[in-house]
C-alpha cells in the first residue's frame, strides 16, 4: 500500500501530489491494477489534511481511468501507465542508484539532484522526436 507525504513547502498543492504519488507508485509498478488505495481517512491521518483535498485527488484519478471508486468498498487502480516496468529494471535502477550516490558524495542535496535530473531528463526529451519515443504512436 502506498504512503503519502507531503511538501507543504513544493509550492505544489497538496492534492497534486497525492495525484502524482498514486501515479508514480503506478508507473514504477509499486501500485497494480486491482490494489486498494487508502481510503481518505486513512490519508487524512496518515498526512493531516482535509478529507475534501483526498477525495478531489481520487476524482482526479478516477476521472483519468487510473483508479476506480467502489461505494462502500474502496478505491482500486485499474490500469497500469507504463507496459514496461522500470522498476523491475535491476541494471537501470542500478546506474541510476550509482549516479545518485556519486551526485550526493560530490555535495548536492536532494533538491540539487532532483533539478539535475529533471534538467537531463527534459533535455533528452527534447531531442528524442515524439514519434520515436517507445510507446509513442
Amino acid at each position: 500500500m502506498i504512503e503519502f507525504r507531503l511538501d507543504r513547502r513544493s509550492g505544489v498543492s497538496p492534492y497534486l501530489q497525492l495525484v502524482h504519488q498514486v501515479r508514480q507508485a503506478i508507473r514504477l509498478g509499486h501500485l497494480l491494477p486491482g490494489d486498494q488505495l487508502p481510503t481518505a481517512r486513512e490519508v487524512v491521518e496518515q498526512v493531516m489534511i482535509n478529507p475534501n483535498t483526498v477525495h478531489k485527488a481520487y476524482r482526479e484519478l478516477e476521472r483519468d481511468g487510473l483508479v476506480e471508486a467502489r461505494p462502500g468498498v474502496g478505491t482500486f487502480v485499474l490500469s497500469s501507465l507504463s507496459a514496461r516496468q522500470p522498476a523491475q529494471d535491476p541494471a537501470l535502477r542500478s546506474r541510476l542508484a550509482d549516479w545518485v550516490a556519486a551526485a550526493v558524495q560530490s555535495g548536492l542535496d536532494e533538491d540539487d539532484v532532483r533539478a539535475v535530473f529533471d534538467a537531463v531528463v527534459r533535455d533528452a526529451f527534447e531531442k528524442t522526436p515524439r514519434r520515436h519515443r517507445p510507446g509513442v504512436a
